[in-house]
């Protein structure tokens, strides 16, 4: 049966990212078992875990210093999604040389007496 001592080490290994595997050696149990007695501190663990680093992680990004900056430029790629590697949106990409000839010779006259003859 589950005490307060295996809940806790559950939980605090579970956070560490140790396999199901090993906790359930560890703790002297089958590993269904282990995953039947302590659901909860299994998927609690690796939230509670998660949620401190993300918190120092904040607290980091959040200093005008250089460790700051780069703690920031990583929050800012995997929560807000910056890339320098997305490609741009549709109407950013640059145009080819045909392309901006055409856009050119369509738009030559645009503000001149010309343009208003042609047009």
């Amino acid at each position: 049966m589950p005490t307060d001592e295996t809940r806790n080490l559950v939980e605090s290994l579970s956070g560490f990212g140790i396999p199901q595997d090993e906790i359930a050696r560890l703790v002297g149990v089958d590993p269904k078992t282990l995953r039947f007695h302590y659901v909860d501190q299994i998927e609690l663990g690796s939230i509670k875990a998660t949620a401190k680093v993300a918190q120092n992680l904040f607290t980091m990004a959040c200093k005008p210093t250089r460790e700051g900056l780069s703690a920031a430029i990583f929050w800012l790629k995997v929560r807000a999604g910056w890339s320098e590697y997305t490609p741009r949106p549709r109407g950013e990409e640059p145009l080819g040389k045909k392309e901006s000839a055409e856009r050119e010779a369509l738009t030559a006259g645009d503000g001149t007496e010309w343009g208003r003859l042609v047009n």
